[in-house]
């Protein structure tokens, strides 16, 4: 709960991290400064790119207490624009999955070396951010929680999969090792309500500890501000929900 008399501060800059196959590539960092120690949040992108929005929510992340990590996916397509490089990778079929965990794996490693963190890491994405965090959460050991927003492709017909895609996300659930919070929409087209219903029937049969929110009168990307598709009060509220979420699984 913020106090008017709190002090308040943040560093935020671009840093260089280790990806899949030793590579270096480039994610932003947001922190809030003082000692810590602070738990923190891998963001994954969505498709189209690694961009703004992504930049003020991992800024979102460091204002509520969090060192927050976005890696760039699609660093070895070059630089340019958001729109451009995301052209590029969507044109190729997107990202490997495999290189997409190393990329992560790397990032969770590099949070967690980090003196004011106190190890306890969550991996949030929205899009096929959200099918790489349920991945992620199911295939990189360490993470402690895990949301997915609306992500599509979790749920995958053997038509659907490709050689970046080889597995549908789905096929890991006996190996999910963290909470998971999943929030969607009821007009949105991918996934479809009855795709989030297969999802959560695997979570049940599983075991798994999950919490599943479905909003009406919202579509696919309701959280972005910056697009038709944003729907103010699911957000608000699905944004609150992410923050009990955290606070519960990492503590404050």
């Amino acid at each position: 709960m913020y106090q008017t008399n709190a002090y308040e501060g943040m560093l935020a800059e671009t840093v260089s991290v280790p990806g899949a196959r030793g590579d270096m590539i480039n994610a932003y960092l947001a922190r809030p400064l003082g000692p810590g120690p602070f738990p923190a949040v891998v963001l994954i992108h969505h498709m189209p790119g690694w961009d703004e929005w992504y930049r003020e929510a991992t800024r979102k992340f460091a204002h509520h207490g969090y060192a927050a990590l976005s890696p760039n996916l699609y660093y070895r397509a070059g630089h340019g624009t958001p729109e451009d490089v995301a052209a590029q990778v969507r044109a190729a079929g997107g990202v490997p999955d495999e290189q997409v965990l190393g990329d992560l794996a790397g990032s969770l490693g590099y949070l967690r070396a980090l003196p004011y963190v106190n190890g306890r890491v969550a991996v949030f994405g929205t899009c096929s951010g959200g099918r790489h965090a349920y991945l992620a959460a199911c295939r990189v050991p360490g993470f402690a929680a895990a949301i997915d927003c609306w992500g599509g492709r979790v749920v995958m017909t053997p038509a659907e999969l490709t050689p970046q895609q080889p597995q549908a996300p789905l096929d890991f659930t006996a190996d999910l090792a963290c909470p998971l919070l999943g929030l969607f929409g009821e007009e949105d087209r991918g996934p479809t309500p009855e795709q989030v219903a297969v999802h959560e029937q695997a979570l049940k049969q599983h075991g798994k500890t999950y919490e599943f929110h479905m909003y009406p009168a919202a579509g696919h990307g309701f959280f972005y501000h910056d697009r038709p598709a944003y729907r103010q009060g699911p957000a608000v509220d699905g944004w609150a929900k992410i923050f009990a979420f955290l606070q519960k699984h990492l503590g404050a």
